[in-house]
């Protein structure tokens, strides 16, 4: 049976009735309604909705997108993401407005975690992938890395947008942020996406939380620092391969131009981290170049991930910075009080007209 948050008539944005496509809420909006197409077009997949029991189309259609391909699993076959393109009324091309200009010539759009019996099952697998830093290491993100990486080679960065919520936003993060190690820097929406961290954030006293941060930049820092020391030890062939990805990539520097929207909600413990995270970089920063040299290197390296690397649980060589490592970004965050878990973590947030958001921008290198 259809729930009501499925039906775009009953839960979707009727406040965009004269859409802006200059606007960035309406933009936020828009990218929103996106990922919700690609729930929902899931969902009709596992009901065997079709033709006019199908609820998907009008999470697109009502902006003029056309989903030209889905993505899917090679697992368990289910959808978890598309390609839409941009298809406005025709009209005579002298006349196309700036708010038209602004409009993306295509997306892709990736969901999160559907807790039905038909997807669980794989998506819990990939929920695990993050925790441990292996999504890169998925068939998923495979398929998906492609995908992205086909469109903005073909069309130029400038043409596309990237979207996901939750599981979906860590997959568009970790995609946009490996087109951004190239140079390719591609307008993203990233919605609640997940902090692999102890929720600090949710801790009400803030020293206890800057306290915290500190302590754990120095624990990280040092196991980090151990480990080059141990890698310095390791044969030759294996340094030769760690030296040329070090030479080959400084992952800060060439992200730091990246800009990608991320949103996130104090209520939700899963992304409400990045909150503290640019605070705390910031305040890193200021305390002096060595405690700035000591987050730069923290910031790099998951705390578990170093301590499954001293168990020798994990592989060096294979070493990926934490999916949520990213040195700039517009933070957008809800401060509209949520009732619980579900609300704060839910994607129907980022299309209300009636939600407090409060954004900043942070630069780091």
């Amino acid at each position: 049976m259809a729930s009501d948050r499925e039906d775009f008539t009953l839960c979707g944005p009727s406040h965009l009735t004269n859409l802006d496509w200059a606007n960035e809420n309406h933009q936020r909006c828009v990218a929103a309604c996106l990922v919700q197409g690609i729930y929902i077009v899931e969902r009709d997949r596992q009901l065997q909705r079709e033709g006019s029991q199908a609820l998907a189309s009008p999470w697109w259609d009502s902006f003029h997108f056309k989903l030209i391909r889905r993505l899917i699993d090679d697992a368990d076959f289910s959808i978890f993401g598309a390609i839409y393109e941009f298809k406005p009324p025709q009209q005579d091309t002298t006349t196309i407005t700036t708010v038209d200009s602004k409009a993306p010539r295509y997306a892709i759009a990736f969901r999160g975690t559907l807790t039905k019996p038909d997807s669980i099952s794989r998506d819990l697998e990939l929920d695990i992938h993050i925790i441990r830093n292996g999504l890169h290491r998925t068939s998923r993100f495979d398929i998906a890395m492609q995908a992205v990486r086909s469109m903005a080679t073909s069309l130029g960065a400038s043409n596309l947008w990237l979207t996901g919520h939750s599981m979906g936003a860590a997959m568009a993060l970790l995609a946009g942020k490996t087109l951004a190690k190239t140079g390719v820097y591609v307008k993203s929406f990233l919605f609640n996406p997940p902090f692999v961290s102890p929720p600090i954030e949710r801790i009400s006293n803030e020293r206890v939380r800057s306290g915290l941060r500190i302590a754990g930049s120095l624990v990280t820092a040092g196991l980090a620092f151990s480990r080059t020391l141990k890698q310095a030890q390791q044969p030759q062939q294996q340094q030769q391969q760690l030296q040329e990805r070090n030479l080959s990539e400084d992952p800060l520097k060439a992200l730091s131009l990246w800009l990608p929207d991320i949103h996130v909600n104090p209520g939700d413990h899963l992304c409400s981290e990045y909150i503290g995270f640019f605070e705390h970089r910031g305040n890193m920063e200021q305390l002096g170049y060595g405690a700035g040299i000591v987050e730069r290197m923290a910031m790099q390296h998951s705390l578990g991930g170093l301590l499954m690397d001293a168990m020798g649980v994990s592989n060096a060589v294979d070493v990926q910075e934490p999916v949520h490592v990213i040195p700039s970004a517009k933070l957008i965050v809800n401060r509209t009080a949520s009732e619980d878990y579900k609300e704060a973590h839910g994607i129907h947030q980022w299309w209300r007209d009636d939600q407090d958001l409060v954004s900043n921008i942070y630069l780091f290198k």
